[in-house]
């Protein structure tokens, strides 16, 4: 799974916003806004990531014994929010 090159992650004082750049302005109306944990995510997923990967990569950054799910729910909010190559 790869982000569209057309989102950018930026920090916003304690927050982190995802917005459109570029001809996704057009399409893209507001933007998303994450947690830590979100932006570390969806910086691992700009690099085109998989799920496995990404499940164990937040495992080891957060020592969390689970994360299946709770990716699995993330993953979904961006696909809705059509974010996906």
């Amino acid at each position: 799974m790869k982000i569209k090159d057309d989102f950018v992650l930026r920090k916003v004082a304690d927050s982190y916003v995802v917005v459109p750049v570029n001809s996704l302005t057009l399409d893209f109306n507001g933007v998303i806004n994450l947690n830590e944990t979100g932006a570390f995510l969806f910086e691992q997923l700009q690099k085109g990531i998989e799920k496995d990967e990404l499940i164990a990569k937040m495992i080891s950054e957060y020592d969390v014994k689970k994360a299946s799910a709770d990716i699995d729910i993330f993953i979904n909010k961006l696909k809705d929010a059509n974010v996906f190559e």
